[in-house]
């Protein structure tokens, strides 16, 4: 029972070495890409572009609200086509099952840690918003 418990784990992890990636797989330090920061500022785009994913890679982001408004960031659909691994703000590091939203009452910046899933086409937005300025397309491939 042991060795055969032991040939599927190997089984399991071979994926991960094969793209070379280590022990650590898909959240390895290799399999990690930097994304350009997301700024909410009133009557501001939220980007310089759209993003485009890609499916098993590991992604940072930073959030960052100027104060000039209170606002938001919404894409329940987004944020279920994706594995969040962290939230940091101010040090703080929360680690949700799943995520809907985001606020900021006040200027401040958070980074969100997750894993590209789900392909698709996908957006966040302004709550309340009506122009393309205040939106995101994200793509996962």
């Amino acid at each position: 029972m042991r060795r055969a418990l032991t040939a599927l784990l190997c089984l399991v992890a071979l994926p991960a070495f094969a793209e070379g990636l280590g022990p650590a797989g898909i959240l390895s330090g290799k399999n990690k890409q930097d994304l350009p920061p997301i700024t909410l500022s009133a009557g501001m785009p939220l980007a310089d572009a759209p993003l485009t994913l890609k499916s098993g890679t590991y992604y940072e982001i930073e959030i960052t609200a100027d104060g000039s408004a209170e606002l938001g960031l919404v894409g329940p659909e987004f944020f279920r086509a994706i594995w969040i691994d962290e939230i940091v703000i101010e040090g703080l590091e929360i680690r949700p099952l799943g995520l809907d939203s985001v606020e900021f009452d006040e200027a401040g910046t958070m980074e969100i840690g997750f894993l590209a899933i789900k392909p698709g086409r996908y957006t966040l937005h302004v709550p309340g918003s009506t122009g393309d300025l205040m939106r995101l397309e994200v793509t996962i491939e």
